[in-house]
């Protein structure tokens, strides 16, 4: 069990009941150290059909050690950070989010929000503290009766205005996303009319930013057969977007982070190297900072702009999640929509939706207006840290192994690389390649940026091709 770019994660083997009680009590001694309530211990879980365990282990030390446990049941992982925040309680969230089912992982809340990277760093220090025995509690835990789903539905219904999206036709890719129910009351209340479609009993790994080949195909056919204006989905958590337009296209995930900073009125954005760089491109931001990949780097980039005096600060990542640190207010209800700031998948959702609705557009009218910059993305599975490492290193250090490197590609480097986060290659024509060590699994990841979207889409197909055969040998 390893934090990785968002909280802690491992095989499901490896997750017994003890191991997970371990890092349970090692949070709660940390909250402890800090002063913290934790009288009462909010938690959450996905539908992986590890996730009951795992999350029964956790309500059981939260009452060996004296916290009262209220299970919030199945909901989306930004619903439960909402709910931590608003009553000042921490929580843990029992998801895996996007990676296979044989996996799962805890997400954990301090009382005013994600955890960092200096808390993980004391979590894992703490867990060479006993934690106490297992053992039957004396107050058995609580359930909240779906308050925390309610709360994050009503976030979205009291911002925009009841007929927002009215005449809009919205397929929703259900599978096994933890907020698959409550994303269709939270569009039919804008006025849409949504078509479920793709409810799956088994858990479905979803992940936004690597879009398998058959969700793009089943994005395209849904779309065009039900003449949908957008379909939407989510990952495992809910805290990452999915999105096609009118087209059956996806867009990608820094597309709507862009658009949704655009229409929260940002004056500042939080962003990994991995987004493209229409960002800078627009003009529309007073203050940016690149981070490494990972929320808890999105989140501390965010707290030093507004400590700069940023007014409202957004962050988002290529995989579409969205924080929020401002206060936004919608010009046509006046309503306003305080911070979140954890991953949350239902604003960059929504914005794009009611920014092409105001302005009469569809969605894929609203994508071509940016700038003409685009991003793909794959991974190579079963690709651990000791092979990635070597090859990470000699494209960062040595100048001629880079050279080789992307003379196979038959491309040419324009630049020292970017070792911020893996190895990001300056390419002719302004593209750009990276390559990076997943921080969730034992995966490679393959990112490309360039001016059109099949370009990026070959650069990481070649980069990915040359690669795997290199492993075969």
């Amino acid at each position: 069990m390893e934090f990785g770019t968002s909280g802690l994660r491992g095989l499901v083997t490896e997750m017994t009941e003890a191991r997970v009680a371990a890092h349970v009590a090692a949070f709660l001694h940390h909250l402890d150290t800090l002063g913290l309530d934790r009288s009462i211990l909010l938690t959450g879980r996905d539908l992986r059909p590890s996730s009951p365990r795992i999350a029964d282990a956790c309500l059981a030390m939260a009452q060996a050690m004296g916290s009262l446990g209220i299970d919030c049941g199945v909901l989306p992982s930004p619903a439960l950070a909402l709910e931590a925040a608003t009553r000042g309680l921490p929580a843990i969230m029992v998801t895996g989010s996007h990676i296979p089912f044989d996996r799962n992982g805890l997400k954990f809340y301090r009382p005013g929000g994600e955890i960092t990277k200096a808390d993980e760093a004391c979590i894992l220090a703490a867990l060479e503290s006993p934690a106490p025995a297992l053992r039957p509690a004396a107050v058995t835990a609580e359930t909240d009766g779906g308050a925390a789903a309610r709360r994050y539905q009503d976030r979205y219904l009291g911002f925009f205005a009841p007929d927002t999206l009215a005449d809009k036709r919205i397929g929703l890719y259900q599978h096994s996303a933890a907020g698959r129910d409550l994303m269709v009351p939270i569009l039919e209340g804008l006025g849409a009319t949504v078509i479920p479609f793709g409810r799956s009993e088994g858990f479905i790994p979803i992940d936004t930013e690597a879009v398998r080949p058959e969700d793009a195909d089943l994005a395209r056919d849904v779309t065009r057969a039900e003449r949908l204006d957008a379909m939407i989905s989510s990952d495992g958590d809910g805290d990452r977007p999915l999105m096609a337009d009118e087209t059956g296209r996806i867009l990608r995930g820094d597309t709507l982070g862009l658009l949704t900073a655009r229409l929260l009125g940002a004056d500042a954005v939080a962003t990994p190297v991995s987004s493209n760089t229409a960002l800078e491109r627009s003009g529309w931001f007073g203050r940016i900072a690149r981070t490494r990949i990972g929320s808890p780097h999105v989140i501390a980039a965010m707290e030093t702009l507004a400590a700069q005096g940023a007014r409202c600060v957004a962050g988002y990542e290529a995989n579409g999640g969205f924080l929020f640190g401002g206060r936004a207010e919608d010009p046509v209800t006046g309503a306003h929509l305080g911070p979140l700031v954890t991953r949350d998948a239902m604003p960059p959702l929504l914005a794009p939706l009611v920014m092409a609705a105001r302005e009469g557009r569809t969605l894929s009218e609203l994508a071509a207006s940016l700038p003409s910059r685009f991003t793909a993305s794959g991974r190579l599975p079963e690709f651990p840290k000791d092979r990635s490492s070597p090859l990470l290193v000699a494209l960062a250090r040595d100048a001629t192994a880079r050279a080789t490197f992307l003379d196979r590609l038959g491309l040419e480097g324009a630049g020292q690389p970017d070792t911020l986060d893996g190895v990001r290659l300056p390419l002719a024509e302004g593209e750009i390649l990276h390559l990076r060590a997943s921080g969730n699994a034992p995966e490679l990841r393959c990112y490309a940026e360039a001016a059109a979207e099949d370009r990026a889409e070959a650069l990481v197909a070649a980069t990915l091709g040359t690669l795997a055969a290199d492993q075969e040998l």
